[in-house]
């Protein structure tokens, strides 16, 4: 008799159709809503992802799970609010980045070093509140889950089956362990089965400065696990977080999808030869998109693959390749009121950093002793953002620019991050003014900790006399003058935080919630943009 393992997760939901996916220990057939999914095998777990079509737009529907046909969610006695599907629009959307599990395990109300975990924090306030309250969408902005740096008791699981690296996951079925101790939480758990989520990938998902460089590359595929490692991340990620990402009509069309379904055994295999084609580049392109978008009637959510997608081989580093890129222009078009950005990787950084990443760019590129010197910073620096990519930095401007500027501008383009384990909000300049208002909004960590010379290092970076400087040094060295300015308008915060947008017609508001020692919330920004 199959148990549920893991889920339900709601993924992609719009006025009419909703996916639900779940993790089970055995093969068997899944219902939700009313609408049946068989399970598909990847090693030892099993998965389906159930397609339910034909709801009404502005609902609610409540739902449960069933495995061949035995209700197993909600669980009895549960305290939580039953799981819910709702079509209506979107008024509120959470994002953030890097959420360690917590060494203890999956309760994350237990004592930690690195601090309470916001998400959950925030998970245990919205059960309290009335479902009219309640976020429309999460955006999960990279680093769900730490592939190289596990939780204390992972390590002791990993040494008993002899994984290589030391310390490290490098199978699917060690990838598999970091989803249930990450997702597992009750917390957690509910939250994800009432808020649609969407993902996307960061480095530690796969390893520290993954993709960081061509060099990077090189010198990881000298490495005897890499090539496991990187066909069992791509795999588990398209498992995990990537199939929830595609809405129906997108599912019916994907190859792959209707190749997993049909298989009738262990796609494991199948599974991990596409993550290693995927992470090829071939003449300047990446054979796999990951960047996705999203539509909530009248708010577009574009993510893009920041970390997979990099072009390391060409004339120029890029941050995403030119045929992706092309896909994100023409996608960026469209009659909304807000156009939301998703970027693992902020595109606005602390103005010092900004300028230091792409001279150090610049300097990398050169042959000879200086070069390798600079793209050693650039490593242990992760000096690996968009201004370290400038020709992709450039070109995310002129995108926005000309979305902002158009005849259908948006009330707002934001673009949400991460990855930098501060917050902070920007707003957004251009010589040329646009019709929309531009901010960058940056949420990092939901549950993870800096060593504590980040903390001057960050605000140093907010400097305007050393941002001047190396401004000067960067003209001095050839670098194209910046296409926008930006000027921080909140940050930078510290601490594990959430962020909630809050749309509201044209216009939208920003509020940052900070975790307290008491597992509590504390908001520590609230700006109207």
């Amino acid at each position: 008799m199959a148990e549920l393992v893991l889920g339900p997760v709601l993924r992609h939901v719009d006025a009419t159709s909703a996916t639900v996916w779940v993790e089970t220990d055995a093969a068997c057939e899944v219902t939700v809503a009313g609408h049946r999914a068989a399970t598909f095998q990847v090693g030892e777990q099993h998965f389906a992802l159930v397609v339910i079509e034909k709801l009404e737009p502005g609902t609610s529907t409540p739902y449960d799970v069933r495995l061949d046909d035995r209700v197993v969610w909600p669980e009895p006695g549960s305290s939580f609010p039953p799981p819910r599907i709702r079509t209506g629009e979107l008024r509120r959307i959470v994002f953030g980045s890097c959420r360690a599990a917590k060494a203890g395990g999956p309760d994350q109300r237990a004592p930690d070093k690195l601090g309470p975990d916001a998400l959950d924090a925030f998970a245990l306030r919205m059960a309290d509140w009335p479902e009219e309250r309640w976020p429309d969408a999460l955006l999960l902005l990279g680093d769900q889950v730490y592939a190289d740096e596990p939780t204390p008791r992972i390590k002791r699981w990993l040494a008993e089956r002899g994984s290589e690296p030391v310390g490290e996951v490098g199978s699917f079925r060690e990838y598999a362990e970091l989803y249930h101790e990450s997702w597992a939480d009750p917390e957690i758990r509910w939250l994800m089965s009432v808020v649609p989520t969407s993902m996307i990938f960061d480095d530690h998902d796969i390893r520290d400065d993954w993709n960081t460089s061509r060099a990077w590359r090189v010198r990881m595929a000298r490495t005897p696990w890499w090539r496991e490692r990187i066909r069992a991340g791509l795999a588990s990620y398209w498992v995990y977080q990537h199939l929830g990402n595609l809405g129906p009509d997108e599912l019916a069309r994907n190859e792959l999808f209707a190749k997993v379904r049909t298989a009738g055994g262990d796609v494991q295999a199948l599974l991990e030869d596409f993550g290693e084609q995927a992470d090829q580049e071939v003449d300047g392109r990446k054979p796999t998109r990951w960047s996705y978008r999203r539509d909530f009637g009248r708010v577009r959510l574009l993510v893009v693959d920041t970390r997979s997608g990099r072009i390391l081989d060409g004339p120029e580093r890029l941050m995403v390749g030119d045929e992706e890129f092309d896909w994100i222009e023409r996608n960026a078009e469209g009659d909304v009121d807000h156009l939301l950005i998703g970027s693992s990787l902020p595109w606005l950084m602390p103005h010092a950093l900004s300028h230091f990443q792409s001279l150090n760019e610049r300097a990398a590129a050169r042959p000879g002793r200086r070069g390798r010197v600079a793209e050693k910073v650039r490593q242990v620096g992760d000096l690996e953002h968009w201004p370290a990519f400038r020709a992709s930095f450039e070109r995310l401007a002129r995108l926005i620019h000309r979305i902002g500027t158009g005849p259908a501008a948006p009330g707002t383009i934001c673009v949400l991050s991460g990855d930098v384990h501060h917050s902070y909000a920007a707003r957004v300049d251009f010589a040329e003014p646009t019709r929309s208002e531009v901010r960058q909004l940056v949420c990092s960590p939901v549950h993870n900790d800096p060593p504590w010379i980040f903390r001057p290092i960050f605000r140093l970076s907010w400097s305007k006399p050393l941002a001047r400087a190396l401004r000067r040094w960067a003209d001095r060295a050839g670098i194209s003058p910046d296409p926008v300015t930006w000027t921080k308008i909140s940050g930078p915060h510290f601490g594990n935080s959430v962020a909630v947008l809050e749309i509201t017609g044209r216009t939208a508001r920003y509020h940052l919630e900070t975790a307290t020692p008491d597992g509590g919330l504390v908001e520590s920004a609230d700006l109207t943009l």
